[in-house]
């Protein structure tokens, strides 16, 4: 990436546009060649040979245009555009009484994203259960952008340990499974406090733990794939959860 701190972009941007003003002038496109021959930065030397003797208008051009795109891009910040950029100061997260339950998730990446999108969604607490990696893996540190360390976090060995131990805070269980007769999550109102139930990316949750929930939710698919990547399915339930609250 160009370093436009150092004005030597805004001044190729110069030197290029006068030489495709005026193609005609060979001092003008022979001092934009010598400084983009002699540049710092790496990009601006690999357009230097659109701009040697005999260089065409078109030839010119195909040097300004990627001048001038990074040059648009540079006049327009993301507080201009609107767009918020900084997380919450700590301290300012607007937890629910929403427990996340992830079992033998299998990927450190999806495990790391279940704790970004349970951060998000201000779920209270995330318990780990079977193999599903935690933040000792570099690969979960690296996807959750510091959510481990936001979100409360805990592992449990077994799930059916948790979902009892849940139920006895007085949680109502909801397990997220494409499965005959589930709650389209769209149409859920959930009881608080409440639990969420995530299984594994290809088995999903056993049988046996599905059995145990207060309520089965599903995503409905419209397409022709049957169920979404888990992070992608905790997050649109998790939406979900948060907007009835």
């Amino acid at each position: 990436m160009i370093d436009l701190s150092t004005g030597e972009w805004k001044e190729a941007l110069r030197l290029v546009q006068a030489a495709f003003d005026a193609p005609g002038d060979d001092a003008a496109r022979a001092a934009a060649f010598d400084f983009l021959r002699t540049a710092r930065s790496k990009r601006l030397i690999g357009l230097a040979h659109l701009l040697q003797p005999g260089a065409t208008l078109r030839s010119m051009q195909a040097a300004l245009v990627p001048l001038e795109r990074v040059d648009k891009r540079a006049k327009v910040t993301d507080s201009e555009m609107g767009i918020r950029t900084a997380d919450a100061p700590a301290g300012r997260a607007d937890r629910a009484a929403f427990t996340v339950v992830a079992d033998n998730v299998r990927s450190a990446f999806n495990s790391g994203g279940i704790f970004r999108t349970a951060d998000f969604f201000g779920a209270d607490r995330l318990i780990l259960c079977g193999y599903t990696p935690g933040p000792e893996s570099a690969q979960v540190k690296k996807t959750a952008l510091g959510a481990d360390e936001t979100t409360p976090w805990e592992r449990a060995g077994d799930v059916r340990d948790a979902i009892d131990r849940l139920r006895a805070e007085g949680r109502r269980i909801y397990a997220l499974e494409t499965a005959d007769g589930a709650t389209d999550v769209s149409r859920l109102s959930p009881a608080w406090p409440c639990a969420l139930l995530l299984g594994n990316e290809r088995f999903g949750l056993d049988p046996d733990v599905v059995a145990m929930a207060d309520e089965v939710v599903e995503i409905p698919s419209h397409g022709m794939k049957n169920s979404l990547n888990v992070v992608s399915a905790f997050a649109v339930a998790a939406a979900f959860f948060r907007r009835s609250r």
